[in-house]
């Protein structure tokens, strides 16, 4: 670097500052166009100073791969049946085993075919024969176990923040923890329970016919029927605001799912006001609704979400277009959640909360109260040090400084990072890491005037020497605080995102920005002595 190119510098200096400034604005004042407003943002406070909500959820991958494996089962049903296999009972048992009794010896080798060619996620564990008959054991192979649970957690975290995006959270946090458990930061939660019912609502949405054929009273009593179900749904008393419990008798088999459900929104009632939720099927759930409207007329159609019968219209014709309705006593808020949850998809696995904390905005407040006092205090001795052992060079040095933390600051707001209380520490650090380039600098110019050499060639020396010391040092700790980044979770990424930003901000500042002081000085001016 010479005198020559100080111009060009400081156009390269001036166009980085006012980029900080335009991200830093929205968080300095609201009172900015519209224009500006909708191409920036804030910088958004972390958990830990904005208060809000932290969970731990446990997705249990194994009922997924119990699901997965009774669909596997009533396939591998309807493919025996296909292929004249004579077996007298097919059920699963034990959660992920499914037992098959043959009638006789010979459909073995036919049942291998069937598991070979149609069902090879399938295996043989164990089998028994007994009086001429064979029972079989079969089980999932475990790589197909482990792609299910692989694949329940994926979709769980995918569903899980499809749902948080809607509710209107800033900056979530939700990752995978382990194999089969996620992290869920949400800060500025004003209301932690409904967010837990939300997020944790499974939202298996199902279309059951009820089972008018047999008595309620009687499989109430216990005399349930085959291939029918007891399921419960409410009914609220407007006046009272009491809540009834109201048994149904439902056919277990499911005629349509919430797979097929492309829409959901919230609806008022014409007649009585209330909130009800429209739901609307893709292309392929319109026909098969169609089609159970036009195969059941007069007959009752449970709509059941998560479990919980939320109605039984009766179906008084065919019905096109993929339109249903899930009505029951909603407040608009109930309403509002559950069209969130429909419309982000079913859980493929019931999740349970393993741990929660709920951090206050007065904890959140105090935080940030003493990290700005930390940095305004770390600031001030930094900066009365510098000045009284390096005298005017020292006050180039806490300007570049001052200026260091701004673009700090717009970098946050730039990249639309989270500030968290580890954060401010990194901030912290960054202030006095930032000087350490220019006491080396300062240290090897003074070198340079012991041997009686003129400023211009002090400067020049000095900040070729210290050149490659500064950028090994700065290096390393960029690259550590990467690897943090990349594997930390949660407040250690908070650390090394500001730490990340800072060391690259104090390069630039101490490097490139104090140089154009000093060039401008020793080039410019042609001062004499170095105040240093």
């Amino acid at each position: 670097m010479s005198g020559k190119n100080i111009k060009a510098r400081v156009i390269v200096t001036l166009v980085i500052v006012a980029a900080a400034f335009f991200f830093l604005m929205p968080s300095i004042t609201q009172n900015l166009p519209s224009v500006w407003k909708e191409n920036t943002d804030k910088i958004h406070l972390g958990l830990d100073l904005q208060g809000g909500m932290h969970l731990v959820l446990e997705v249990e991958t194994r009922k997924a791969v119990e699901s997965s494996m009774e669909r596997i089962a009533n396939d591998l049903k309807e493919v025996l049946m296909e292929e004249r296999v004579r077996f007298k009972q097919l059920e699963r048992e034990g959660g992920i085993f499914t037992t098959l009794e043959l009638s006789d010896r010979e459909q073995r080798a036919v049942l291998e075919k069937v598991l070979k060619n149609t069902f090879p996620n399938l295996a043989i564990k164990s089998s028994e024969i007994s009086d001429g008959r064979e029972k079989i054991w079969l089980e999932l192979k475990d790589e197909q176990v482990q792609s299910i649970e692989k694949f329940a957690l994926e979709q769980s975290l995918e569903t899980i923040r499809n749902r948080v995006d809607e509710f209107g959270v800033t900056e979530p946090e939700i990752i995978p923890q382990g194999r089969d458990r996620i992290l869920i930061q949400l800060p500025g939660i004003k209301d932690p329970q409904r967010a837990i019912n939300l997020i944790g609502k499974t939202a298996l949405l199902e279309f059951k016919l009820l089972d008018e054929e047999h008595s309620l009273d009687e499989a109430i009593g216990g005399k349930v029927p085959a291939g029918s179900i007891i399921a419960y749904g409410y009914k609220v008393d407007s006046a009272t605001g009491r809540r009834t419990r109201i048994p149904y008798l439902l056919k277990s088999k499911t005629l349509l799912t919430g797979e097929s459900l492309e829409d959901a929104k919230v609806s008022i009632s014409d007649r009585f006001g209330e909130p009800y939720v429209s739901i609307k099927f893709d292309s392929q759930g319109a026909r098969d609704f169609e089609r159970i409207t036009a195969q059941n007329v007069k007959k009752r159609l449970a709509i059941v979400l998560d479990g919980v019968v939320h109605s039984a219209p009766v179906i008084q014709e065919r019905i096109p277009g993929g339109n249903a309705q899930i009505t029951g006593s909603f407040t608009m808020e109930e309403a509002r959640d559950l069209a969130i949850v429909l419309r982000a998809g079913a859980l493929p696995a019931p999740v349970k909360i393993l741990e929660q904390r709920t951090v206050g905005p007065s904890l959140g407040q105090d935080s940030i109260d003493k990290g700005i006092l930390s940095i305004i205090v770390g600031s001030i001795l930094v900066i009365l040090f510098m000045v009284l052992y390096y005298n005017l060079s020292g006050i180039v040095a806490d300007l570049v400084l001052v200026l260091n933390i701004v673009l700090i600051m717009g970098a946050l707001a730039a990249f639309r990072a989270t500030l968290t209380l580890p954060g401010i520490a990194g901030i912290v650090l960054t202030i006095g890491m930032a000087v350490d380039a220019n006491v080396l600098i300062f240290e090897r110019i003074r070198e340079e005037m012991r041997l009686g050499k003129s400023p211009r060639a002090s400067v020049e020396g000095g900040y070729s020497k210290a050149l490659s010391t500064i950028v090994d040092a700065n290096v390393t700790t960029l690259i550590a605080a990467l690897v943090l980044f990349q594997f930390g979770t949660g407040p250690v990424k908070g650390f090394a995102v500001t730490l990340s930003i800072g060391i690259v901000c104090s390069m630039f500042t101490a490097i490139f920005v104090a140089r154009i002081i000093y060039d401008y000085f020793v080039w410019q001016r042609n001062i004499k002595r170095i105040s240093i």
